[in-house]
């Protein structure tokens, strides 16, 4: 996410502390996003550095400088809140690699890493659900953070629902994977589907 971003939204509320704005970020944030204080200051920083908040002009360094939000901020703030994340290209999920890499190594199963990362995931959304149900309570900003977290790993879930049921279609229609069929002379290339592989050999 936008730490800097954020620090310009809780600002345009008004002038804060560099303290303070780490205690509100994550308040705001449903406690999901910790945020330690070099960050904070760093980002601060930056922020002033490009214009986008100004200090108090006292020149002193630490918790209790205080900033605000500039002109420039408040428009850098609103061009954010308005512009879609690049959602154009898919990003580089650690989980996802290990189910494909899994295809191609001799000796896994893949059924077996695809198991044991569901467990896992689901897991993890039970220990969010209990969280939600014992902490949260009325406080919405922790509530809709931890339904965006249980909304994603439920996607997860079902991608390795549907993951699982693709290799065992594959395995069942006789689809080898490299792994299966790779000899010396043809490991430049991924094998082809059986079906395309009988229309090349009638050619």
């Amino acid at each position: 996410m936008s730490v800097r971003h954020a620090l310009l939204a809780l600002l345009s509320e008004g002038p804060k502390y560099g303290l303070q704005l780490g205690e509100e970020f994550e308040a705001r944030t449903g406690e999901v996003w910790p945020l330690n204080g070099g960050q904070v200051y760093t980002t601060l920083q930056r922020l002033e550095r490009d214009g986008l908040v100004e200090s108090d002009g006292t020149g002193t360094e630490g918790p209790q400088k205080g900033f605000s939000i500039t002109a420039e901020g408040e428009q850098e703030l609103a061009w954010w809140l308005r512009t879609p994340p690049d959602l154009s290209s898919p990003p580089r999920d650690e989980l996802v690699m290990k189910v494909l890499v899994a295809l191609y190594v001799p000796s896994a199963d893949v059924h077996a890493v695809i198991q044991a990362h569901r467990r896992y995931v689901v897991e993890l959304m039970q220990r969010w659900t209990r969280i939600k149900e014992d902490e949260a309570g009325s406080e919405l900003n922790m509530s809709l953070a931890i339904d965006a977290e249980l909304f994603r790993l439920d996607s997860v879930v079902r991608w390795l629902d549907a993951a699982e049921a693709r290799v065992s279609r594959a395995a069942a229609d006789g689809t080898m994977t490299w792994a299966d069929q790779a000899t010396p002379r043809n490991q430049t290339r991924a094998p082809l589907p059986r079906h395309r592989r009988e229309v090349r050999e009638r050619r």
